[in-house]
């Protein structure tokens, strides 16, 4: 059975698809059996970062609503991560109840499932919450944005997921230390959660979605994310930061 992670956070644009790419990468360079799921109905854009838009044929809406296989949308990105679309439209069939049965038929087939909830805790939040169980809230280092995940975080708390790690993307040590961003200690009690690990500002994540290339094999963020891989596998990994 597989270890099924929703991936959520309060505000957008902290970076929560680009972390989801990132690991399932990831862990599928290292063998693993990785299904990323984008949970952002009407706004999708795992597809992108994955670089397999073109390839997108259905979606999991049209699975649970009987209109194909499931194989038939499963898309299989170049980089070894198996994908599943979310739909453009939301329709009465996308239950919690429906969502987590599909989830969980396709459990046994992976060791490692993604769910990209939307932003908020709308919901796509309660679809992607429900199919859980193990989350990673995102934040960057700012008021904002941490007051946010932490909300997101109480609510996935309230679930009983049996573990919840805190993730602190788009990290600088400058700005921290002239006291303009919060600092890791100061995210990690704002939030009430075990960090899981820091990936610093790499302006060439952002680039992803347009190019589909990935960040080089030593940029700051391939580093990092190479590191927080390591710990979801359960080795003991230093937490460190650039």
């Amino acid at each position: 059975m597989s270890e099924i992670y929703i991936i959520a956070s309060g505000k957008g644009g902290v970076g929560k698809s680009t972390f989801a790419a990132g690991v399932s990468r990831e862990l599928a360079y290292r063998e693993k059996k990785v299904l990323a799921v984008d949970c952002d109905i009407g706004l999708r854009s795992l597809d992108l970062l994955l670089n397999c838009a073109g390839d997108v044929v259905f979606n999991w809406g049209d699975v649970i609503t009987n209109r194909c296989a499931v194989n038939e949308a499963i898309v299989k990105a170049e980089c070894g991560v198996d994908f599943l679309a979310a739909p453009l439209y939301s329709e009465d069939e996308f239950t919690p109840e429906s969502f987590k049965d599909m989830i969980d038929a396709l459990s046994p087939g992976y060791d490692f499932i993604f769910l990209d909830a939307p932003a908020g805790i709308g919901s796509g939040f309660a679809l992607a919450a429900g199919a859980a169980d193990k989350g990673i809230i995102i934040t960057t280092p700012d008021s904002v944005c941490v007051r946010s995940c932490a909300r997101a975080g109480d609510e996935l708390k309230k679930t009983g997921l049996s573990e919840l790690r805190l993730l602190v993307n788009m990290f600088e040590i400058k700005p921290t230390e002239k006291s303009k961003l919060l600092n890791i200690d100061e995210c990690i009690d704002e939030t009430r959660t075990q960090l899981l690990g820091i990936i610093p500002l790499d302006r060439s994540l952002a680039f992803q979605s347009v190019t589909g290339e990935e960040p080089g094999e030593f940029s700051p963020s391939a580093q990092a994310f190479d590191r927080i891989t390591g710990r979801l596998l359960g080795e003991n990994v230093e937490l460190v930061f650039e």
